[in-house]
């Protein structure tokens, strides 16, 4: 038996032989050894080569190839867990009136919050969490429709709310394709109504965000200086600024304090309405999907309710429902407004009779929309 040199060591030529590996390993084995007794051929992909269906979809379908879509209808044939993933989305608590007492909708409006975002001190996109939260609220909105619908995406210009619209397009069209559902789909675009609320810095109005970067540069040297007095604005930010740095809420500070640099909550919920009512004249009958920012929601949601329900999660939503004029509406159109088990009866405002409440208001009052038989059985008088 002859001896090899290992390290300066003789070392006989089987121990040489039990260190030195020519075979392939041992999972790579098992699976040649698999192939052959299926009798597939191994060089040939298991995974349909379409970029046009999500990855995941692809894979369980190669794996079971009589999952594809057929004539049958997909409640039909679908196994107790698909079952069960399409019937989530609608076993809760409300209870669904009959259809002779039910309203027709002529819009189904969801105001959502971002998801997760890098920081609110710059214009930061989503974080991985952040898209995945987008992406799941999109399917669970594939589970909750029917075919033949009709889903518009807007969003507000900022990089999070712009990237939550993107990702919950993707995941309603990756679901769309699970479920086999059939919709309209209007892209994401920017809807300037729903933006963050505004603030009032020396070079113009601008977005809260964006604003904190020029507040952020000035209040160092101010601090370092202690030459003069601050600025009324940078006072009004800074206090802003420091009540969520020390772990309360700011937007509460907004909703609640009176900030001259600062766009008023009601404001917020006066262009909110506004763009609910250009995008139900633009798009009757579609669901709306408006991915936005928190402090507007916030307050769109407490004018609604009359009592602050609280900050909204990430990606959590208050759905406004436009409801069909019919022999029921008086006054105005109407819609309901819901947000964490609470739902509201409200009248849609009409933006253009509001005040505009300037320093010097002329306002006239409201146009009076009574009719010509109503004024007569009034009487007529002053």
């Amino acid at each position: 038996m002859s001896d090899v040199e290992q390290n300066g060591v003789s070392m006989p030529e089987q121990d040489r032989s039990q260190k030195d590996r020519h075979g392939a390993p041992e999972y790579l084995a098992r699976y040649r050894k698999n192939i052959a007794a299926t009798g597939a051929d191994e060089t040939e992909s298991p995974v349909p080569d379409d970029t046009d269906t999500p990855l995941y979809l692809r894979q369980f379908r190669a794996r079971n190839p009589g999952s594809a879509p057929v004539d049958t209808p997909l409640w039909q044939r679908a196994t107790l867990a698909q079952q069960q993933a399409l019937t989530e989305a609608s076993r809760n608590k409300e209870i669904s009136a009959p259809p002779s007492a039910a309203r027709a909708l002529r819009n189904d409006v969801y105001l959502i919050r971002h998801g997760e975002t890098q920081g609110y001190s710059t214009d930061s996109g989503l974080t991985p969490q952040g898209a995945w939260q987008a992406h799941s609220w999109g399917k669970t909105l594939a589970r909750r429709i029917k075919d033949g619908e009709t889903v518009v995406f807007r969003h507000a210009a900022t990089a999070r709310a712009t990237e939550t619209a993107q990702q919950i397009h993707r995941g309603l069209q990756d679901g769309l394709i699970q479920y086999e559902k059939d919709i309209t789909i209007i892209e994401p675009a920017v809807a300037n109504e729903f933006r963050n609320f505004g603030f009032v810095a020396p070079d113009g109005l601008k977005d809260v965000t964006a604003a904190f970067r020029e507040y952020s540069a000035l209040l160092e040297g101010y601090e370092r200086s202690a030459a003069r007095d601050r600025p009324q604005w940078v006072v009004e930010m800074d206090r802003f600024w420091r009540t969520q740095q020390g772990g309360g809420d700011p937007i509460a500070h907004w909703l609640t304090i009176p900030l001259l640099h600062f766009e008023p909550p009601a404001m917020c919920v006066r262009r909110f309405w506004s763009g609910i009512n250009r995008l139900s004249a633009e798009f009757p009958g579609a669901r709306l999907a408006i991915a936005t920012h928190s402090g507007c929601i916030r307050a769109f949601a407490v004018s609604s309710l009359g009592y602050d329900p609280g900050e909204p999660y990430n990606t959590e939503h208050v759905r406004v429902k436009l409801l069909a004029e019919d022999d029921r509406t008086t006054n105005g159109r109407d819609a309901t407004v819901s947000y964490r088990n609470r739902v509201q009866e409200v009248k849609v405002p009409q933006i253009d009779q509001l005040p505009t409440w300037k320093v010097h208001d002329d306002w006239a009052g409201f146009v009076s929309t009574a009719t010509p038989s109503a004024a007569a059985a009034g009487g007529g008088g002053a």
